[in-house]
């Protein structure tokens, strides 16, 4: 497959960490260092592996997976999302004690669910006898680059405009989920 074609699909499979860290970079209002790290770092691990977990499960697992994995997403997302949404009008601005979105569960929970698309990818190259270790540390750099960009990007934007817009994260959570169930379900 040309490098050209995997830049894109990886690109595709990055826009939903991506959309999810400008979401965190709201919540968190200003990230250090250390939370870009481990958001970018989480997301482009899970891009990287899924892909290499699809392409060992094979073409038979993945006719039983992708009867649910979109279910899976959805929940996790929505689940997060919610938490988010809760914990913004229930703790206003008082960040110290909100939790953390780049930390614990809460990480992998935002890290599974944006890269079950990646399973799926990686059982698409596996069906095609294509190899998958260039495709996917691609899949995983490219994710982890976006998901840096989505951070500081939702940074900004969440200094600009307040805390308030830890709302507005939480939607888009459950959004992306409602996106990735219709994907499957309606138009896939």
């Amino acid at each position: 497959m040309p490098i050209f074609e995997l830049f894109v699909i990886a690109v595709g499979l990055a826009m939903d960490a991506f959309a999810v860290s400008i979401a965190t970079g709201i919540r968190l209002g200003c990230a250090t260092g250390r939370q870009t790290f481990r958001m970018a770092f989480h997301f482009g691990f899970f891009q990287f592996l899924m892909p290499v977990l699809g392409w060992t499960a094979g073409s038979a697992v993945g006719r039983y997976i992708s009867a649910f994995d979109h279910w899976v997403a959805m929940a996790l997302l929505a689940f997060i999302g919610g938490k988010m949404i809760y914990e913004a009008l229930h703790h206003g601005d008082n960040a110290t004690t909100a939790a953390d979105p780049t930390r614990g569960m809460t990480l992998i929970g935002l890290a599974v669910a944006t890269s079950i698309d990646a399973f799926a990818v990686g059982l698409s190259l596996g069906v095609l006898k294509l190899g998958i270790l260039f495709p996917s540390v691609l899949i995983g750099v490219v994710a982890a680059a976006f998901s840096t960009a989505g951070i500081k990007l939702g940074c900004r934007i969440g200094m600009a405009f307040s805390r308030r817009l830890e709302v507005l994260g939480g939607l888009v959570l459950i959004g992306i989920g409602i996106k990735i169930v219709l994907d499957h379900v309606v138009w896939g």
